[in-house]
């Protein structure tokens, strides 16, 4: 049985996409920072079909702890098939560009973009060597981002820096896997229904019906999840380095 590694898997998109990897047979680790005994019961109602789900806490930001997850998943659930870049922060609390200090900063980058980078390197390294030992196993990147990418916030500035650097971490990923044909994706959500936007869900509600978006509702973390299933069963081929918008059309331009 394949792998998967989902990053932040235990809520909001993360789950969304862990619970589709779970239809598709893949025994899942999911990473996350709150403690065990506060997401047993959710690893304990997602084991119930017999597919095998193990929870590794760590803060993917800190090198030591990112060690000890992949090795700890390495001897418990094998090599590592699927990595799902998904973990990521918001700022504590969003300020204006020029009022935003280093600890906000810090914070936000340590996890969404040198943690991810870092991690990344990690789980690529062993899937090189994994694909040596099992030349007919197929491997793949997922980096979850956002069109904060590209879209600016600039009462949220430090989130959108860290996602634009992830952005770039896909291409430089799927030029280096390239060489031993891992590719390499990534899904920039828009606006998801999570715990993240629940501080803002009336705004963007209200947003929607004025038409932001084409399709007249939030994203749902579940709509993630089939995308990511897509990808690890191969289904958009001859197309590394790709990124898909699920942003229910928000980012087309009109007139």
């Amino acid at each position: 049985m394949k792998t998967a590694l989902v990053t932040g898997g235990s809520r909001g998109i993360g789950l969304g996409i862990v619970e589709q990897l779970l239809k598709n047979d893949y025994q899942v680790a999911i990473n996350g920072v709150r403690d065990q005994k506060n997401v047993q019961p959710l690893i304990d109602s997602l084991n119930i079909n017999g597919v095998r789900v193990v929870y590794f806490q760590g803060n993917i930001g800190n090198k030591s702890d990112r060690q000890r997850i992949v090795e700890d998943i390495q001897q418990k659930l094998g090599p590592i098939h699927v990595l799902v870049n998904n973990a990521g922060v918001a700022p504590k609390k969003r300020k204006d560009i020029l009022e935003i200090d280093e600890d906000s900063y810090d914070f936000v980058m340590d996890i969404n973009l040198k943690g991810t980078f870092f991690l990344s390197q990690l789980v690529a390294k062993s899937m090189i060597e994994s694909k040596i030992h099992y030349p007919k196993d197929s491997f793949c990147i997922i980096n979850i981002t956002s069109i904060s990418a590209s879209v600016a916030s600039i009462s949220r500035g430090e989130y959108c820096i860290s996602k634009a650097g992830a952005s770039m971490l896909t291409k430089l990923f799927a030029v280096r896997m390239a060489a031993v044909g891992i590719p390499v994706y990534e899904i920039q959500p828009g606006i998801i229904r999570t715990d993240m936007t629940a501080a803002v869900q009336e705004k963007y509600e209200q947003l929607i019906k004025d038409g932001l978006t084409l399709d007249k509702r939030l994203g749902i973390p579940q709509d993630i999840g089939k995308i990511v299933s897509t990808l690890v069963h191969g289904e958009l081929p001859y197309a590394t380095g790709q990124i898909i918008t699920a942003d229910g059309g928000l980012m087309i331009r009109r007139l």
